[in-house]
């Protein structure tokens, strides 16, 4: 293939440099799905690992749930006439605690499976709750008189019962209770206990719990007290705090962090006693688990509104797929500056390019992005970066000195290459600021370049041997 300078107009290698740098386009957009693929596969391989751990978990009372008697009307017709009927059916009243406070220990730990890693931890949920009903509970419509006391239940709600410890113990007025699985006697998740709440008409009754739990990436609450007071404490440096409620006060270093919420039923918008069928919906299917995406998280609830919840997530601080995706991003850049120069070492230093070495000098940019993603995978992202962008950096730089003729016009590709790389790098770690430090730099170069080349005709061909 000849030189493409030879008698060809400036403003004709211009569009070819540009068709070349737009051909480049596909090996880019190549490594961005190739990122995706990585991605992908390091999904799949987090939750082999965390499989039979137990999945993100969401806790959720305890809630004393007291079946009474009603009287249920309905209206049918018969032989053209309306007729009333009335019959006796058995519902079910769920008593929120006044007060709660709990304290959770999350324990993490990495597990690994080849160059993979999981975020997982050992939870331990102490507590105490106390249940009294209200002065106002004849606004309910359900005097104590209609309520069944003896057969009332305990419920305590988790999202993943695979990871519920061996041994939970909940006392009542100091006393051992037998625990059930199931989110109740109706089924769900969880465990309850059924209890005789008779002294709960005259005096409030005082519940102590204790139990463990497993869990992978998140935990959350759903508070329903009057009042909840939930300490968590963990030696995992990088927690992210979301859901519907956040800390009211917390501590964060290397050793760990400490979490404080305190949250009030008002804030939750729901009374402390509601009502419903017998055998509706059970307690932890009135909360989800912790989401991913790190939102908010609520779930409609029969006569009782939405449960939110506050979430914790222990979170990897670095994630290398997603600065690899964002890194791609900016991939023309590299391509766009580094052919830049190149095309003004042509058209204004007079030294000839072909097309084969601007797709040679393209093509080891675009490399750079595969090499980043195979490093980073295996020794993090930081040291990953640093390793491609100098091999890059040195194999460019080493190729241009025999295209250009010349160290010295080599070491300005390589110094530019580096400065590139260290833009990008910082474009990466402060992105809040990524757009303007982006377009700064872009208005810097384009401002350079109509400098440089302010007194060019793109029109006129330059005499010479096409080569």
């Amino acid at each position: 293939m000849g030189r493409f300078d030879g008698e060809r107009t400036p403003g004709f290698k211009l569009a070819l440099t540009i068709a070349i740098g737009l051909l480049l386009s596909i090996p880019l957009f190549s490594v961005y799905l190739l990122n995706y693929d990585r991605q992908s596969q390091m999904r799949e391989a987090t939750q082999s690992i965390t499989e039979g751990w137990g999945g993100a978990q969401a806790m959720a009372g305890p809630v004393l749930v007291i079946p009474y008697r009603a009287t249920a009307t309905e209206t049918v017709v018969e032989r053209g006439q309306s007729v009333t009927r009335s019959r006796d059916v058995t519902r079910e009243l769920s008593l929120s605690p006044e007060v709660i406070e709990l304290t959770t220990d999350v324990r993490p730990q990495v597990r690994k499976r080849s160059i993979y890693e999981a975020v997982v931890y050992d939870a331990r949920v102490a507590g105490k709750a106390r249940f009294a009903f209200p002065p106002d509970l004849a606004r309910t419509g359900v005097e104590i008189a209609q309520m069944d006391l003896a057969r009332a239940e305990l419920r305590f709600g988790i999202s993943d019962p695979r990871g519920l410890g061996a041994n939970p113990r909940v006392l009542a007025d100091g006393k051992q209770l037998r625990l059930q699985p199931g989110g109740g006697s109706s089924g769900g998740r969880g465990f309850f206990a059924w209890i005789d709440a008779t002294t709960v008409a005259s005096k409030p009754m005082v519940v102590d719990f204790v139990y463990e739990f497993r869990g992978n990436e998140a935990l959350s609450l759903a508070p329903q007290a009057g009042e909840t007071r939930w300490t968590v404490k963990s030696s995992w440096p990088s927690p992210s705090f979301g859901g519907a409620f956040l800390p009211t006060g917390r501590q964060i270093d290397v050793k760990g962090f400490t979490a404080r919420y305190s949250i009030g039923n008002l804030s939750l918008g729901r009374s402390l006693v509601t009502t419903g069928d017998a055998g509706g919906a059970n307690l932890i299917e009135r909360v989800q688990p912790p989401s991913r995406d790190y939102s908010a998280a609520s779930a409609p609830v029969a006569d009782a509104g939405p449960v939110q919840t506050a979430q914790i997530s222990l979170i990897q601080p670095v994630d290398p797929y997603s600065q690899v995706n964002r890194a791609v991003k900016y991939g023309f850049l590299f391509i766009g500056f580094t052919f830049l120069a190149l095309l003004m070492f042509d058209v204004i230093g007079g030294v000839r390019v072909s097309a084969v070495e601007y797709l040679l000098m393209g093509a080891a940019l675009v490399l750079f992005f595969v090499l980043l993603l195979a490093f980073a995978e295996v020794i993090g992202f930081k040291p990953a970066y640093i390793v491609a962008a100098g091999a890059i950096a040195g194999l460019n730089t080493a190729y241009s000195a025999a295209v250009l003729k010349s160290w010295r016009r080599a070491a300005f590709i390589g110094g530019l290459l580096i400065g590139l790389y260290a833009v990008l790098y910082v474009l990466l770690s402060l992105e809040a600021f990524s757009l303007l430090i982006g377009s700064l730099l872009l208005f810097a170069a384009l401002a350079g370049v109509m400098y440089a080349t302010r007194r060019i005709d793109w029109g006129a061909k330059r005499e010479g041997p096409i080569g």
